[in-house]
């Protein structure tokens, strides 16, 4: 049987809770038989692979390499993966370099299958790690499907790290932290920006992003946010936005306030 995460409650007091036994639940996610089969499949084969027909070819690897960015609902786009693959990451017109969302080219650079590219299908400790971060994301993905809200906000914890902490302009990390759907979503929710925001021109969007989350936490600066105290403050914000939301038909103004206090405290 798959292990289902606990989460008791909504909110930032579910998220404390989830925060507390996170590492005993993501254990006991991983060792149930399905993720361990999976793993123990993909860590055995994946060398074997030495092109991206290769990959695309087998649905067990696919599905875990897939899985470790985000990319799963890719799984039956067999020829499209395998041209993300193909291309590489080292020309400018690659297929992962032209398309918006940043996690296709981080998939394409991960396995180097693409021309001229170091193949790391061979490196053992790598392919370990993406075996682990497909563990993740499922432990994720299952979380979210009790409560959406929390799968973003595990997700934060360590993609929005890395993104600050990435070399480049912090231009560079607004554009890729907006072509990642779930940090998008939580920096709009945390910022309080409506629905309609995604309609605005990509550079007005970069603008009022800075500006808000400078109102929010007195820098622009999406590279504050290698500090994990940074991430728990917005991350929290976001929590209560979100619990606003959904209560927002019936509670009292002042429930309201009390709530994004409590947030900020």
């Amino acid at each position: 049987m798959t292990f289902l995460p606990v989460i008791p409650t909504a909110g930032i007091v579910g998220w404390r809770f989830l925060q507390r036994t996170y590492d005993a639940q993501l254990q006991a996610f991983s060792t149930s038989a399905v993720n361990d089969r999976d793993t123990q499949y993909f860590v055995e084969n994946i060398r074997n692979v030495r092109s991206a027909k290769d990959l695309v070819s087998d649905r067990r690897l696919l599905q875990v390499a897939l899985g470790a960015f985000g990319l799963d609902g890719d799984l039956d786009n067999r020829y499209f993966i395998q041209k993300v693959l193909s291309d590489g990451t080292s020309s400018d017109d690659a297929l992962a370099n032209r398309l918006a969302d940043s996690r296709y080219r981080e998939f394409s650079e991960a396995f180097g299958l693409g021309p001229g590219e170091v193949r790391k299908t061979a490196l053992i400790t790598d392919m370990e790690k993406i075996a682990q971060k497909n563990v993740v994301a499922r432990f994720e993905s299952s979380v979210g499907e009790a409560d959406d809200s929390m799968r973003i906000a595990l997700f934060a914890q360590h993609a929005l790290k890395d993104l600050a902490g990435q070399s480049g302009s912090e231009t560079k990390k607004w554009y890729d932290l907006m072509s990642l759907p779930p940090l998008r979503s939580m920096m709009e929710t945390a910022l309080g920006l409506p629905a309609s925001f995604g309609q605005l021109d990509i550079d007005k969007q970069l603008d009022v992003f800075r500006d808000k989350l400078s109102r929010v936490t007195g820098s622009p600066n999406l590279s504050q946010f290698v500090d994990a105290d940074a991430i728990a403050e917005l991350t929290d914000t976001y929590l209560a936005r979100t619990q606003i939301a959904q209560m927002q038909s019936s509670i009292s103004p002042a429930q309201t306030a009390l709530i994004l206090l409590g947030a900020a405290s």
